[in-house]
């Protein structure tokens, strides 16, 4: 009886495992199906400007005194 109830068991993990895989498998194949619906940054523009350039004055650095 304990072969039976050992092989029961291992049956449930190994079908619990599979499941849970098989839900994975279906969750990335909707999210690959969703990006390829979207259209990305198409006209190759990024939504950040002006990051770099001179600042708007020239600094001063003073030593300190003290």
């Amino acid at each position: 009886m304990s072969d039976t109830s050992g092989e029961k068991a291992a049956s449930e993990q190994t079908s619990a495992s599979e499941e849970t895989k098989r839900k994975f498998r279906e969750a990335l194949e909707r999210k690959k199906q969703n990006a390829r619906n979207r259209p990305g940054q198409l006209d190759g523009e990024s939504a950040i400007h002006g990051t770099h350039g001179a600042a708007g004055n020239k600094r001063e650095f003073r030593r300190k005194s003290g």
